[in-house]
């Protein structure tokens, strides 16, 4: 896993007729929240095993003070894009399944975290440490 980013899995149970989790879950000092993706970018030809106990333990501290402070929904590392499959329709209403990633380019998306945060500065707050932390250029996008 690329950047090892560490996550234990996610289980929400509801109940027939239940609507799921409270708004208030979305809510951050009584404003809603927004959530954000901060993704690490890696050149093609990274190599992971420049990764080493030190950036690990950066890692997993990110994680542990992301998630302390309620921050993070989602993380994970993603696969190198040499292994990805691309999905076509065709107009025959067919799906073509091919190998390699949708757009060749200089550089991918190796992890990512999903993030609720008050606004954008508190995004781009963990984005910094995201940056420190991997090692590498950190992009951060807000979902619609």
């Amino acid at each position: 896993m690329i950047c090892r980013i560490r996550v234990r899995p996610i289980v929400v149970i509801v109940k027939a007729g239940d609507t799921g989790p409270s708004e208030d879950r979305y809510r951050i000092k009584g404003k809603p929240a927004t959530q954000y993706l901060v993704a690490i970018h890696h050149p093609d030809n990274f190599d992971p095993s420049i990764e080493d106990e030190a950036m690990e333990r950066d890692i997993d501290s990110l994680n542990e003070e992301m998630e302390a402070a309620g921050a993070r929904l989602f993380a994970g590392g993603l696969d190198h894009p040499g292994k990805a499959k691309l999905l076509r329709a065709q107009p025959n209403g067919e799906v073509l399944i091919a190998d390699g990633p949708y757009l060749e380019a200089k550089e991918h998306v190796g992890g990512f975290w999903v993030l609720e945060a008050a606004d954008l500065d508190e995004a781009l707050a963990w984005g910094r440490k995201a940056a420190v932390a991997c090692q590498a250029p950190v992009e951060v996008r807000q979902f619609n």
